[in-house]
């Protein structure tokens, strides 16, 4: 078997950051595999994949020239001759799927997101049937597809692109004293909701009785100046920072008592589902995977998207009680451990070989 695995780009986000684990899966099975990626944009998933010492090909190219993308996709697997194409995302599906039909080679395709661009999702309804199979990145988006689509159960499976190992550092208990260390990682973008966090606190620092706290937003993208202005704008400087990407998931999570999602949209949040491996309880909208691992009053608290009050009230009820943050990590800890165990992860990849090796060119 030679797998093509097609994506849009390798920004650093959920849908590229997974690549290496499922890749090096399907080698350890006895595939060969090349990514064709077609645009880099910031590249932040480029050094993990060279660390898997997975082959790379990044087009030079934008993200809306798709005849060029297409063609330069085509001359590429024309050379590689892969049995099989796996494609992430739409536009790499949508361009995947037409290489597939025209090279005569099953396609096998993710989806990672809640949330389709109308325009977007027409599409795909349409392609439907040039995917030979259907991923689920989560259970929530497995069923978003599947009812969006019209996917028959035998043409979707769900996998989580997210594993746990126990060597994942661990966060430290918060002792008197400390100021409360909060994170959040995430690309700056709306869909994150930072502007929404940033609002909650403005409105917290009004509540009664509020211990000290710090919150470190990890990311980059194209909401930062207005996310800056905004920080500024409510006298928060002190209190939230923009610290840019971080390679080093674990070890930074490993710092901090308590992390935040406040996102509008989410798939699977591999984010918020790494801060709970590192003992970090979690308060996150109701959007995606994220209510269906949190344990509510137990290993975090969800609040509706988009609601800073709601947002503010979550936060000052765990800041109110900081000594049960580092039990309540635990907990979320020992959660996900048992869900995303390292063999359920490669139980499920085994199948979805073994669904491929069936496949034959059409």
């Amino acid at each position: 078997m030679r797998i093509a695995y097609i994506i849009n780009s390798m920004e650093g986000g959920g849908a590229a950051f997974p690549i290496p684990a499922i890749l090096s899966l399907m080698r350890d099975y006895g595939a060969e595999v090349k990514i064709f990626t077609l645009a880099q944009k910031d590249g932040k998933a480029l050094p993990a994949i060279h660390k898997a010492c997975l082959p790379v090909v990044v087009r030079e190219g934008g993200l809306k020239d798709h005849i060029q993308s297409f063609l330069w996709l085509q001359q590429q697997l024309r050379t590689y001759q892969p049995t099989h194409l796996w494609t992430s995302l739409t536009r790499a599906t949508l361009l995947g799927q037409l290489a597939g039909l025209q090279l005569n080679i099953p396609v096998i395709s993710w989806q990672h997101a809640a949330y389709l661009k109308p325009w977007n999702l027409r599409l795909l309804k349409a392609t439907r049937s040039l995917s030979k199979l259907w991923i689920g990145d989560s259970n929530k988006v497995t069923n978003l597809t599947q009812q969006r689509l019209k996917i028959s159960d035998e043409n979707i499976i769900t996998w989580p692109i997210f594993k746990t190992s126990p060597d994942t550092p661990k966060a430290n208990a918060w002792e008197q004293g400390q100021i409360i260390q909060i994170t959040s990682m995430g690309r700056l973008h709306p869909v994150k909701g930072y502007d929404v966090l940033i609002k909650a606190c403005h409105l917290l620092n009004r509540y009664p009785h509020v211990p000290p706290y710090k919150i470190s937003i990890y990311g980059e993208g194209i909401e930062y100046e207005r996310l800056q202005t905004l920080i500024q704008q409510y006298h928060l400087e002190d209190q939230i920072k923009l610290t840019g990407f971080t390679p080093h998931t674990g070890r930074t999570l490993a710092q901090y008592h308590l992390y935040i999602q406040p996102s509008r949209s989410e798939g699977f949040c591999i984010a918020a589902h790494e801060a709970m491996a590192a003992g970090l309880p979690v308060i996150a909208s109701k959007v995606g995977e994220i209510p269906f691992t949190i344990q509510e009053n137990q290993t975090g608290l969800t609040v509706e998207p988009n609601d800073p009050v709601s947002l503010a009230n979550a936060l000052y009820t765990l800041l109110q009680k900081p000594e049960l943050l580092y039990p309540m990590g635990q907990l979320a800890r020992q959660t996900v451990m048992n869900i995303f165990s390292e063999e359920h992860f490669n139980r499920i990849g085994r199948v979805i070989f073994d669904r491929m090796e069936q496949f034959s060119p059409r």
